[in-house]
């Protein structure tokens, strides 16, 4: 608001000064313009009065003073309406005309006068001048009385210059007035531009305290305000929402990691406790402990042995799922940039690697796709995605068939894209369960191995690198399992 009225104000400032000298000239011009004007009418009615100077008889003579009393009357009544002196002088000079109460100055000389002098040499003369006599600054102008070619007087207006500077001074006056209220307007549209500015302001900040105190549905207005308030607005709610769903995803994060990390814990506790147990009775019975004495302490070893064997498959379990939940939480919490790669050669080079366990198993693996397929992706994204998809296509081939089905790793186009399948002949899954395959810990079946997490973090880095998974049936049996990489430009 005071921003608003600083700038309305030296906006008039710049203007109005400058202003104030041109009414002042406007007005002086104004005032001599008409002036000489008067003079000249007043020069006209005093042309006859100056033709003769001596009366030629006594007639004459009375007419003469009969004129010059009009002449005078005109004068005065010129001065009462307007304000202006009058002084009439002959060709020599001398004063026969004046407006003033005191005629003692009839019959003075004013040829001293330069502005009378210059009048009686034929010139039109104005300007200003200080009156010793009055003791003012005057405005004068002096015109000469011509008949035919000869200059036979002058008339001389003064007027004070201080009545022009009095009516300049109510102009700027008006002016000032205008401004001041121009002013006043400028900081009244300032204080309600700011109020609504402070006020949508004021419920975004409200909107990030309650953000702040824990209220993730907390959201900006997106609809009032002016563009950069909105902006703003929708900025802090995407902010939100992101920072609502990871919030959200941590929590489910950590309750599915407690979930799953319960059972192999529970399961290692309850062996170790068993095979405690066992020892324990192997010990009473007097065994040895290595399977080799007699009775029931060597059964007794030999059970121990299992449960620590099966205890240590468990804390292998867990191991496997404690290292999926921090490479997914790594994957998670990095904003890797994104980088190119020719996946066709990132796919040969998988299938490459995985060749000789797919001939221990019986399967064949193979490539399809054009020689070369520029993508971009965060770092080891493609090995990691490919090598899962192909990890669990080996292991339901193998677990089902056992030999004579062919893995097969595609690329193809997409598009304005690059799309890597790996398909099997697996038992697949229902259109539900391919769905939800991508969800962390969850497993089709239960029983079978694996801990959940590793299309979820194929899910996370197909999505850092702003790309696409899918899990599809493929007719005849088996699945597509695929990911579609953005081409590089």
């Amino acid at each position: 608001m005071a921003a608003l009225m600083g700038i309305a104000l030296l906006v008039l400032l710049v203007q109005d000064i400058p202003l104030s000298g041109y009414l002042r000239q406007v007005e002086t011009d104004r005032l001599v313009t008409s002036l000489e004007r008067d003079a000249f009418v007043l020069a006209g009615r005093s042309e006859e009065t100056l033709e003769t100077t001596v009366p030629p008889d006594a007639t004459a003579a009375k007419d003469m003073a009969s004129e010059a009393a009009a002449l005078t009357a005109a004068a005065r009544r010129y001065r009462d309406s307007g304000g202006a002196r009058v002084v009439i002088v002959n060709t020599d000079g001398i004063a026969i005309v004046t407006s003033d109460d005191d005629q003692s100055i009839v019959g003075d000389s004013y040829l001293s006068r330069p502005e009378i002098a210059g009048a009686l040499g034929g010139q039109i003369t104005s300007g200003h001048r200080y009156s010793d006599t009055l003791q003012i600054d005057l405005l004068y102008v002096t015109v000469p009385v011509v008949n035919g070619q000869k200059v036979i007087g002058a008339v001389r207006l003064t007027f004070p210059e201080q009545v022009v500077a009095d009516a300049v001074a109510r102009q700027i006056g008006v002016l000032g007035v205008v401004a001041l209220t121009t002013v006043v307007l400028a900081g009244i549209v300032g204080f309600i531009f700011s109020a609504r500015v402070t006020r949508r302001l004021k419920r975004l900040q409200q909107a990030t305290e309650r953000l702040a105190d824990g209220d993730l549905d907390a959201r900006a207005d997106e609809l009032s305000g002016a563009p950069e308030i909105r902006s703003l607005s929708v900025s802090f709610n995407r902010m939100a929402t992101r920072l609502e769903a990871l919030i959200e995803q941590q929590r489910r994060f950590a309750a599915d990691a407690s979930h799953q990390l319960r059972t192999p814990l529970t399961a290692l506790r309850l062996r170790l406790e068993g095979a405690r147990e066992l020892l324990e009775e192997s010990a009473a019975s007097g065994g040895t402990g290595n399977g080799t004495v007699r009775g029931t302490g060597s059964v007794s070893t030999g059970a121990a042995i299992e449960r620590l064997a099966a205890a240590e498959a468990e804390a292998d379990r867990l191991g496997s799922i404690i290292e999926g939940i921090l490479m997914l939480s790594r994957s998670e919490s990095r904003a890797a940039p994104v980088v190119k790669f020719d996946v066709a050669r990132v796919a040969r080079e998988r299938v490459e690697h995985w060749q000789p366990l797919a001939q221990e198993l019986g399967l064949g693996i193979r490539y399809e796709g054009p020689e070369r397929a520029r993508v971009t992706a965060i770092a080891t994204a493609p090995e990691q995605i490919i090598d899962n998809f192909v990890d669990n296509a080996l292991s339901v081939s193998t677990s089902t068939d056992g030999v004579g089905n062919d893995i097969v790793v595609r690329v193809a186009a997409a598009g304005a894209a690059w799309r890597v399948a790996v398909l099997d002949r697996g038992p697949g899954l229902s259109d539900e369960d391919c769905a939800r395959a991508f969800d962390r810990f969850w497993r089709a079946d239960s029983d079978a191995l694996g801990n959940g997490l590793g299309l979820a973090i194929v899910a996370q880095l197909a999505r850092a690198s702003r790309a696409t998974v899918r899990l599809e049936r493929r007719p005849g049996g088996g699945l597509e399992a695929s990911v579609t990489f953005a081409a590089r430009p």
